[in-house]
């Protein structure tokens, strides 16, 4: 109970962050307009052509073709930035929802070749309180190389492929991260208060055809993964840009919020008609040991379903369900906001996710998430309040009771093997079920972009999280609600080349 009196005013504080963004935005939200591509296109052509310099020789004509050229199809699919947002997205391109960033859309008569390289780096040195707590360097990263072409009139067909290091960069235990939950390492031990890292080196690997339906963006993406993103969940948090200027992933990862952004198998389609999305998914939904390098392809067996409503450039509201072979049902909702704010230096990013996991016979675990970010050029002030529930198993937590000496026996570990139990006290004893109790972590931090190298960030940053642990877990905590702080560097950037 204290725990959750202590809640209830980082509550007002979550509550006041988004109404006050929202009223201070210079930008009205107003329908989303459904202006014709290809009318824009022709008049961003006949722009160009008014303005043109007559070259004074053919190599000067030559370089300067191959630069316009560049620079319209460049143009044409927003801004080479780390930061893209939907509403940055140009002419011939989309915002798509599984890597949250804007893709080629083919129009008639307009043939292109794209090749798009995508990253986030960090260096980060972690420290973590108490007898759970640890201490490491560790490198997270994210390096997506797409490209693809276009076929015909309609059809884009393009090629992801995501990669990272981090079995090699995180330890063996993960990244401390008090409270975290998630996988089982190779020896089946699950990785308790600490972050497993992502499979590598390839992360994602997925072939899709994005085909325009001839009505202003309107179009229908299919795709196949060996391994992917399953179409349940918010944005995975790689890619929202609450997430991207975070090192740590949430710790409802594992609790219904984007634990399907990495999975094995999926076909899966999205289909967009005006200010709607509609996407569904088949896949495998067996979770395999993230520190053994694997690409396995194996028959689908999960199902999913997502319906997206974007309301404008500046707001959009997920809601999804996964049915998962083991019976699990992982229920999303979620809401994402880009605002900007008065004088235009500083802009608003917002990110308010909730997630209910299911499993049969045990008791229903919800997630509650919420992310901003104020960004200007230089600066960028960002958080995270995350309020969750835990059950004792997750965390390694067993009770046992022993009906002839009336003793609760409790016994707590970190990286033991799943659904193992300690042995009995006395012939009597008993395992106690698992039980569920809320936990929170609150976390603020800064990043100070100094460099900017053509597309390229390089920032220094540093975090603080204070966890808020339930009566019946904090004795396994050291029996007090610790802290956590980590300092970093980051590099992260986009670049985009017409072939």
């Amino acid at each position: 109970m204290q725990s959750f009196r202590r809640l209830a005013g980082f509550g007002v504080v979550i509550v006041y962050l988004n109404l006050s963004a929202e009223a201070f935005s210079e930008e009205a939200v107003a329908p989303a307009t459904n202006a014709n591509p290809v009318t824009e296109k022709a008049a961003v052509s006949q722009a160009a052509k008014t303005d043109q310099v007559i070259p004074t020789s053919n190599q000067e004509r030559e370089a300067d073709a191959k630069e316009e050229k560049h620079h319209s199809s460049v143009a044409e699919m927003g801004p080479e930035t780390l930061w893209q947002t939907p509403g940055d997205c140009g002419t011939m391109s989309v915002w798509d929802t599984n890597m949250a960033m804007c893709m080629p859309l083919t129009m008639p008569g307009m043939p292109m070749q794209m090749l798009m390289l995508h990253g986030n780096i960090f260096g980060t040195r972690v420290t973590t309180q108490g007898p759970r707590g640890g201490h490491a360097f560790v490198s997270t990263q994210m390096v997506m190389v797409d490209a693809g072409t276009s076929v015909g009139d309609n059809h884009y067909l393009n090629l992801d492929v995501m990669l990272t290091a981090e079995k090699w960069t995180v330890p063996f235990s993960g990244t401390p991260l008090l409270l975290q939950y998630g996988d089982l390492n190779h020896l089946s031990a699950p990785y308790i208060d600490n972050q497993h890292p992502h499979h590598s080196p390839i992360m994602g690997l997925t072939l899709s055809d994005t085909i325009w339906l001839g009505k202003d963006k309107n179009h229908i993406k299919i795709y196949f993964a060996p391994r992917g993103e399953a179409t349940d969940g918010p944005l995975p948090f790689p890619h929202r840009l609450t997430g991207v200027i975070n090192p740590d992933a949430p710790l409802g990862h594992h609790t219904a919020q984007d634990l399907s952004h990495i999975s094995s198998t999926v076909f899966g389609a999205s289909l967009k008609l005006g200010q709607f999305r509609y996407e569904a998914s088949v896949y495998n939904g067996r979770e395999y040991s993230p520190d053994v390098v694997t690409l396995p392809v194996r028959i689908p067996n999960s199902l999913s379903a997502r319906v997206i409503f974007e309301l404008n450039d500046q707001w959009s509201f997920y809601l999804s369900h996964g049915f998962i072979y083991s019976g699990e049902g992982r229920t999303s909702a979620s809401v994402y906001s880009h605002l900007a704010l008065p004088g235009g230096e500083w802009k608003f990013h917002n990110s308010l996710i909730w997630g209910l996991d299911t499993f049969p016979g045990a008791t229903p675990l919800n997630s509650f998430n919420e992310e901003f970010l104020f960004r200007s050029k230089a600066h960028r002030i960002w958080g995270r309040v995350e309020v969750l529930q835990r059950s004792s198993g997750e965390l390694g937590i067993f009770r046992l009771y022993d009906p002839f000496t009336g003793l609760l026996i409790k016994h707590g570990g970190v990286g033991i093997p799943f659904n193992w139990a300690p042995p009995p006290a006395s012939p009597f004893a008993k395992v106690l079920p698992p039980i569920a109790d809320w936990v929170a972590a609150i976390t603020l931090g800064y990043t100070y972009n100094f460099s900017s190298w053509k597309e390229v960030d390089l920032g220094i940053g540093g975090s603080i999280t204070k966890d808020l642990i339930a009566d019946v877990y904090r004795p396994y905590y050291g029996g007090s609600d610790p802290w956590s702080a980590k300092i970093f560097v980051q590099m992260g950037g986009m670049k985009m080349w017409e072939l």
